[in-house]
């Protein structure tokens, strides 16, 4: 019975976590969604500098505080370990909903393109960010990141799989493929507001630092494998003559 509500759990955070995502595609593009980065009424700037950059550091600190190892080795003191990720990714739903909620737009525009040409091409590039944070999900482990492997190796019995270091296809070029999704999807448009601009560069910074914590972890995990890693295969933008190749890992 517990194997079974931990599924449900799981599947419920999941489905949480996809309508955060879809919505965060139409709030960042302005596409579909009652409210976007762009709508809405604006009120007074430093108002909305201090509420939107706020909102943001909240979900910052959720996303990062909830990753570290030290975190996750109290937290699973108190639920168990099997929906510690499925936790995780609902409260990062929650965080990015309050953001979507309270949001205060600047409608200021900073630029904006004319040229049809220039214009397609950014939109492009920002549908091409979205492509990018699912497909690195995925080249990973996409249902492992969610929580929902968890959750059904625990129902059927199955002890949890052990960390590997793993470099998959993109990942050979990019320490962080999913960040630079993001980065290409939130500064990919023709038409920059204020409030637009904010947000990315918040988010840039963010991206930035929360790099550093992540590489921290993953290099008391691994060791001189993810050293090695950091040696071979840029932080973000894929350098010509850049790649890992690591012939004593199978998977790479």
């Amino acid at each position: 019975m517990a194997g079974l509500v931990a599924v449900i759990y799981g599947v419920v955070a999941y489905g949480f976590t996809l309508v955060a995502l879809l919505y965060l595609i139409g709030f960042v593009g302005n596409l579909i969604v009652p409210k976007s980065i762009d709508s809405g009424t604006a009120g007074p700037l430093l108002q909305s500098v201090i509420v939107d950059t706020l909102l943001i550091g909240l979900f910052a600190i959720q996303h990062s505080v909830m990753a570290r190892q030290g975190f996750k080795r109290w937290w699973t003191r108190i639920v168990p370990p099997s929906v510690e990720r499925s936790t995780y990714v609902l409260a990062a739903s929650f965080a990015l909903l309050i953001l979507y909620w309270q949001w205060q737009p600047i409608p200021a525009l900073v630029w904006t393109v004319h040229n049809p040409t220039a214009a397609a091409a950014l939109d492009s590039i920002f549908w091409l960010g979205w492509v990018v944070l699912v497909a690195s999900t995925f080249l990973l482990s996409h249902f492992e990141l969610f929580g929902l492997s968890q959750v059904f190796a625990r129902l059927f019995g199955k002890p949890p799989s052990d960390a590997k270091f793993r470099a998959p296809l993109l990942y050979r070029r990019v320490r962080h493929p999913i960040y630079l999704g993001i980065l290409l999807a939130v500064w990919a448009t023709p038409a920059m507001t204020a409030g637009h601009l904010l947000f990315a560069v918040v988010i840039t910074g963010y991206i930035l630092i929360g790099i550093q914590l992540e590489e921290h972890d993953l290099i008391q995990q691994f060791g001189d494998q993810y050293r090695r890693y950091r040696q071979h295969a840029a932080m973000l933008v894929p350098l010509p003559g850049r790649k890992f190749a690591d012939p004593k890992d199978a998977d790479v």
